[in-house]
């Protein structure tokens, strides 16, 4: 991740307080909150070996098909015309059930850097769990007691040349409930949001994008910030319970490191991603891609559906297989 190279797996633990002994620890925490860290014993600068990778013959398979993500966007609609949610990010996967053993993502990831560059990529291999990601969304970044956030929140075709009031809307709605969620782990007083409404650019998307900003309360540990910003406000929802609820009752498949934290942390120093646009597989048979898009009362729910496939389309087709629609 960001021309840090770690290898040399020495210790697993799902316990938060191992990250206090100063050592590299690699993150992975899943959306449901199940916590794995993994410390590497050699730290290096160094880009990432390059790998071959063969597009993949088989198609991939949606977890919903349009009519039920339509379905589910307007049920989302009516809890928030019920008054007890503002927002919701839907999501649902895709899987590709491989024709072939694959030994390892690090060809796919070696494709993702060069076709589809990101800020936040990174490749995690485990015994247990592998990710390839190529994220674009910061959740923290830390250098003292020095945090960050950057929420995204709005997406648009990259010839496009302007966000609409929904996407400004839903964006500052998630800018409140992560500035909330600083406020339980920084001094008081510290929280500021530093940027609002940043454009990034990123291959074929346009990103709306704002900075929180604040200072580490001193006593607070990793399980404290992990249990105040995981999962991040962009990919559930505000009130963060309420979207929670809904996202449990009407998501059937867990999205596990999909919108969880990956990314790495060492002493006082870390850079933590969002897993959104990211592969990953639990066992080397099935590939798993997650994709979704934030919904607000204002939402048109065939254009969330096409938003969805177009944070999709890119990736997929650099892992290849095509799409199985229903």
């Amino acid at each position: 991740m960001g021309g840090r190279l770690a290898t040399q797996l020495e210790e697993i633990s799902n316990d938060p307080s191992v990250l206090n002994d100063g050592n590299f620890w690699a993150v992975l925490v899943t959306f449901e909150g199940e916590m794995t860290f993994a410390r590497f014993g050699h730290v290096q600068d160094s880009n990432f070996p390059e790998s071959e990778w063969s597009q993949l013959p088989t198609p991939w398979r949606s977890s919903v098909d349009r009519n039920q993500y339509i379905t589910y966007v307007n049920q989302i609609r009516e809890e928030i015309a019920a008054g007890g949610v503002y927002q919701v990010n839907a999501c649902y996967e895709f899987t590709n059930q491989l024709a072939e053993p694959i030994e390892y993502l690090a060809g796919l990831f070696s494709e993702l850097i060069a076709k589809n560059p990101a800020p936040y990529a990174q490749y995690l291999r485990l015994p247990d769990v592998e990710i390839a990601s190529a994220s674009p969304e910061r959740l923290i970044s830390r250098i003292g007691a020095q945090i960050t956030t950057s929420p995204i929140k709005g997406t648009i075709r990259v010839e496009q040349e302007s966000f609409g009031d929904k996407d400004k809307a839903e964006n500052l709605m998630i800018v409140d409930l992560m500035r909330n969620d600083f406020g339980k782990i920084c001094e008081s007083g510290s929280v500021t949001v530093s940027e609002l409404f940043r454009i990034e650019k990123h291959p074929g998307l346009s990103h709306l994008v704002s900075d929180v900003t604040g200072s580490v309360n001193a006593k607070n540990t990793w399980a404290e910030i992990f249990a105040a910003l995981a999962p991040a406000g962009s990919i559930s929802g505000a009130p963060k319970s309420s979207a929670l609820r809904i996202i449990a009752t009407h998501e059937k498949v867990l999205r596990g490191p999909y919108c969880g934290a990956i990314g790495w942390v060492q002493g006082d120093k870390a850079e933590i991603a969002v897993g959104i646009r990211t592969f990953w597989r639990t066992n080397k048979d099935v590939l798993h891609f997650g994709t979704g898009a934030g919904i607000t009362w204002s939402s048109d729910a065939s254009a969330e559906w096409d938003e969805t496939r177009l944070k999709a389309d890119r990736l997929l087709s650099i892992a290849g297989g095509g799409f199985n629609d229903n």
